[in-house]
C-alpha cells in the first residue's frame, strides 16, 4: 500500500489539474500549496518512483491533430486468437485491444493520422486479412452521448477522443515537431520546458508558446500528470450494448445522466450482424453489479434489446504516440499488400 500524507494528495491533485504553463511551473505549484520548488520535485519523484504519478506530458485531441479514430470489433476463431491478436497489435495505432465475451471476440480501437496513405478503412482490411479475421466491422462514434471524463481509456470501448468538432488547421512541420515534445514526460527540473526544447534545437519560451496556442485551437486539453486512479472497490467495467430507435438515441443519452456508473455513453452504426446502435460503459465493483445496473437501464428506458460485453483479457493497451514515424515504416511494409490488390 502507498503511503500518501496530506501534502503528497494535495500535490497530486493539482498535478492532475493541471500543470502551468510557465517556464518554473514547478515553483508556481510550490506558491499554490505553499511548498518550495525543491519539496515538489522531490515529492513528485517519489510518487512517480511508486507508480502514482506516471508521466508529466501534454493531451492531445486525435482528431484535432487529423487523426481518424475508430472501435474495431472482429470476430476470430478461438483457437486463433493469440495469433490475431498478435498480427493486430503489430499496428503502431492500434491502443487497446480486449477479448471479450461474445461472438465478436476480438476489439481493438486504432488511430491513424491524416498523412496516412491507406486510409482507415483500408488499413483495417488489411489488419482482418492478416489477423484471418472471420468478420471486421468498424465502429466509429456518430456522436458522443456522454462522457465523464476526456480520458479515452475507458476499458477499450472509446475510440480515442473522437469528440472534437469543427475544422482545425493543419499542423506545420515545426508544430508536429513542439507536439512530438510535449508528449514526453516533463522533466522535473526546475526549467523543465527548457530541458524539453533544447533536445529539438528550440527554446523554452516557443514550445511553450505552442503550447498555449494548442490549447487555444482546442487541439491539446492540457498538460497534466496521468495518476494511477484505479481502485480496488470498482473492478468490473462492461460494454452494455443497446439497440434503440434510430429517433430516441438523444433520449437514451439523457437518460444515462440518471446513472452515476454510466461514464460514456456512445452512438455507433449498426450492421445486419450487429444491431446494437448504442454503447454504454458502465463500472461496478462486481459483475453482478454491472448487471444490476444494465437491468435498471432496461426497466427505465424500456428497451430490452441489449447484450453486456465483459473484457475476459486485455492483449493491448498503450498511449497513442502521435506523428510516430512507425506507422509510415508499417505503410511502407504493407506497399506489396496494396500493389498485389491494385494488380489483382
Amino acid at each position: 500500500m502507498i503511503e500518501m500524507d496530506a501534502r503528497d494528495r494535495d500535490l497530486v491533485n493539482l498535478l492532475q489539474s493541471e500543470v502551468p504553463l510557465s517556464s518554473t511551473p514547478y515553483a508556481l505549484i510550490g506558491q499554490m500549496l505553499d511548498m518550495s520548488e525543491k519539496e515538489v520535485i522531490k515529492r513528485t519523484e517519489r510518487l512517480k518512483r511508486e507508480g502514482v504519478v506516471r508521466r508529466i506530458s501534454g493531451s492531445f485531441i486525435p482528431k484535432a491533430l487529423g487523426y481518424q479514430s475508430c472501435l474495431v470489433a472482429a470476430k476470430v476463431d478461438e483457437d486463433n486468437v493469440e495469433r490475431s491478436a498478435a498480427m493486430i497489435n503489430l499496428h503502431p495505432g492500434v491502443t487497446q485491444n480486449y477479448l471479450r465475451n461474445h461472438d465478436f471476440n476480438l476489439w481493438f480501437t486504432i488511430s491513424i493520422p491524416s498523412s496516412s496513405r491507406l486510409g482507415l478503412e483500408r488499413t483495417v482490411e488489411i489488419l482482418g486479412e492478416e489477423a484471418q479475421c472471420r468478420a471486421v466491422r468498424l465502429l466509429p462514434t456518430l456522436k458522443l452521448l456522454k462522457s465523464l471524463s476526456t480520458d479515452v481509456t475507458d476499458g477499450g470501448s472509446g475510440d480515442s477522443g473522437d469528440d472534437a468538432e469543427g475544422e482545425t488547421p493543419a499542423l506545420s512541420p515545426q508544430e508536429i515537431e513542439f507536439v512530438r515534445l510535449l508528449q514526453r514526460d516533463l522533466p522535473l527540473q526546475p526549467r523543465p520546458f527548457d530541458t524539453l526544447a533544447a533536445s529539438a534545437g528550440t527554446s523554452g519560451d516557443d514550445l511553450l508558446q505552442a503550447a498555449r496556442t494548442f490549447q487555444k485551437r482546442h487541439q491539446m486539453r492540457k498538460l497534466a500528470a496521468a495518476v494511477d486512479t484505479r481502485k480496488p472497490s470498482f473492478s468490473a467495467t462492461t460494454m452494455g450494448v443497446w439497440v434503440v430507435p434510430a429517433d430516441k438515441t438523444d433520449e437514451f443519452g439523457e437518460l444515462m445522466g440518471e446513472f452515476p456508473a454510466v461514464s460514456h455513453c456512445y452512438l455507433r452504426p449498426v450492421y445486419p450482424d450487429w444491431p446494437y446502435n448504442i454503447f454504454t460503459t458502465v463500472h461496478g465493483r462486481s459483475v453482478d453489479e454491472c448487471d444490476a445496473v444494465l437491468a435498471d437501464i432496461s426497466q427505465k428506458s424500456g428497451y430490452t434489446e441489449r447484450s453486456a460485453l465483459y473484457p475476459t483479457r486485455e492483449l493491448k493497451r498503450i498511449r497513442l504516440s502521435f506523428f510516430s514515424p512507425e506507422i509510415e515504416v508499417w505503410e511502407q511494409s504493407h506497399s506489396s499488400t496494396e500493389s498485389a490488390s491494385a494488380v489483382s
